[in-house]
C-alpha cells in the first residue's frame, strides 16, 4: 500500500516519550484545539512522558491552520499533514509506525470519547504486563443512524465473537491503548477506513494477546459524522471475515463445508432408497461443493500455519 505524502512541523521533546497519542484530524476546525487541550491537560497531570501526534488528513477546512497556530502552546504536540486524504485507518497505521512511545493510544478529535481518561488506559498497561491492549468499551450509542446502527453493530459483533471464540464488549471503539511492540506485526494489515479498529482487535485476540475492556461514557460527536452506514457496515463485516480468514480460515470455511457434505450425503441416501441406487445431480453437486470448500479450508489453514510471520 502506498502511503500518502506527509509533511509538517515537529517539536522534539528532549526525552523519549513513554506514550504516543495518535489523533486523526479531518475537518475538525471548530473543536480540534479543545480536544488537544483536553488531552494535553490530562497527560500533563498524569506524570507520564508523552507526545501527541496530530495528523491532518488533508482537511478542506482550517483544521491544519488552527493546529499550526496553536502548536507553540503545546510543546508535546507533533503535527503531520497529509497531502491527500488517506482515511482514519491510514492515519492510525502511519501514526503508530512513527510513534516514539512504547504505548500507543488511538482516539478521535470529535469530542465523543472521554480523552481525559487516557491516563487510566495507560496505567492499566503499565501495571499489568499480561495485558497488551486496553479498549474503552462504550456503554451507550450516540452515533448517527442510531436505529440502523445499533442492530447492525450487534450483529457484526456477534459474528466476530463467534469467529474469535470470545466475548467482545465493544468491537469498534475508537479509544484504545496498546503496546507498540506487540502491535507492530499487525499494523500492515490495517485497512484505510474505520474498520481498522476492528482489525487491531481481532489481530490481538487471534494471536492470544490479552485485551482488557474499560467501560467508558460516550458523547454525541461535535461536527459532522464521516460515517456512511451502508458502505462502512459492509466494510466492517467484510473485514471481520477477512481477518478471521487470515488467522483461522477453518472457522470461516469448515462449517459450511461440513453442512454441504452432510446435506449432500443425506440427499444421496434418500435418492438411493427412493430411486434404487440412483443419485440425482443436485445431491452430487452439493456433496462435491462441500468437499471442495473443505479442501480449500484445509489448504488455507496449512498456508496460515506455515506462514510464520504473525
Amino acid at each position: 500500500m502506498t502511503s500518502p505524502e506527509t509533511s509538517g512541523s515537529a517539536v522534539t521533546p528532549a526525552e523519549t516519550p513513554y506514550v504516543t497519542i495518535v489523533l486523526p484530524c479531518y475537518n475538525e476546525q471548530d473543536h480540534v484545539i479543545d480536544e488537544v487541550e483536553r488531552i494535553c491537560a490530562a497527560m500533563d497531570a498524569s506524570g507520564y512522558t508523552y507526545e501527541l501526534l496530530a495528523v491532518d488528513d488533508c482537511s478542506t477546512d482550517q483544521t491544519l491552520a488552527r493546529l499550526e497556530q496553536a502548536a507553540p502552546r503545546f510543546p508535546h504536540m507533533r503535527i503531520r499533514a497529509f497531502h491527500r486524504n488517506g482515511g482514519s485507518g491510514t492515519v492510525r497505521r502511519i501514526g503508530s509506525q512513527e510513534a516514539r512511545g512504547e504505548i500507543v493510544v488511538w482516539t478521535d478529535a470529535d469530542m465523543s470519547y472521554p480523552n481525559e481518561r487516557i491516563p487510566e488506559l495507560v496505567q492499566i498497561l503499565d501495571k499489568d504486563p499480561t495485558i497488551d491492549q486496553v479498549v474503552g468499551a462504550r456503554t451507550t450509542e450516540e452515533g448517527s443512524h442510531k436505529i440502523l446502527r445499533v442492530p447492525a453493530k450487534w450483529f457484526i459483533r456477534k459474528v466476530a465473537e463467534r469467529l474469535a471464540g470470545q466475548k467482545i464488549p465493544d468491537l469498534n471503539s475508537g479509544l484504545r491503548a496498546f503496546r507498540k511492540s506487540v502491535a507492530k506485526p499487525y499494523l500492515r494489515l490495517l485497512p484505510p477506513g474505520f474498520s481498522c479498529v476492528t482489525t487491531i482487535t481481532l489481530a490481538f485476540m487471534s494471536n492470544q494477546h490479552d485485551v482488557f475492556y474499560l467501560p467508558i461514557e460516550y458523547s454525541k460527536r461535535a461536527g459532522k459524522s464521516k460515517f456512511n452506514f451502508v458502505s462502512d457496515a459492509y466494510r466492517y463485516i467484510l473485514q471481520v471475515l477477512r481477518m478471521v480468514m487470515y488467522f483461522n480460515p477453518l472457522k470461516v470455511l469448515m462449517p459450511p463445508a461440513l453442512w454441504l457434505v452432510g446435506i449432500g450425503f443425506v440427499k444421496g441416501l434418500y435418492d438411493v432408497i427412493r430411486y434404487g441406487f440412483y443419485l440425482t445431480s443436485n445431491a452430487i453437486v452439493i456433496f462435491i461443493s462441500g468437499m471442495l470448500i473443505g479442501s480449500v479450508a484445509l489448504l488455507a489453514d496449512l498456508i496460515v500455519r506455515s506462514r510464520g510471520d504473525v
